[in-house]
C-alpha cells in the first residue's frame, strides 16, 4: 500500500439549515463550484445530495469532494481569499458539517 503521488482530497459533509431558501442554496452551490476557477491548486469539485435510505446519515444533506494537486495545495486553498470569503458567506446557512482531508492510498494486490 502506498500513497498516491501528489494528490490530496477533501470530503465535506454538510447539513444546511432548515428554511434555507432554495435560491440561496443554489447560489451557495454555484459559488462553491466556482472556486475551482479561482484557486489554482483546486483541480476538481464534485457534489451530491444525500439519497441514503439507511438512516445512517446523521442528518447530513450534501457531500462535496474536492481534489487538490497536493497537500500543500490544500493548505493554500484553506487560506485563499476566495475560499475565506466563500466560507464566511456560506457559514450562516450551515447547521453542521464535517471536513476530512486525506492523501489517497493505492492498494496493490
Amino acid at each position: 500500500m502506498e500513497e498516491a503521488k501528489g494528490l490530496a482530497k477533501r470530503v465535506l459533509l454538510v447539513k444546511f439549515k432548515d428554511g434555507t431558501p432554495p435560491a440561496r442554496l443554489e447560489e451557495i452551490l454555484k459559488n462553491y463550484a466556482n472556486l475551482v476557477n479561482l484557486v489554482e491548486p483546486l483541480k476538481s469539485w464534485r457534489m451530491g445530495k444525500n439519497v441514503s435510505f439507511m438512516n445512517l446519515d446523521q442528518g447530513f444533506t450534501h457531500v462535496f469532494e474536492l481534489t487538490f494537486e497536493s497537500a500543500k495545495g490544500l493548505a493554500e486553498y484553506a487560506d485563499h481569499p476566495a475560499h475565506t470569503e466563500f466560507s464566511s458567506q456560506c457559514r450562516p446557512y450551515l447547521d453542521k458539517f464535517v471536513v476530512i482531508n486525506y492523501e489517497p492510498t493505492v492498494f496493490c494486490t
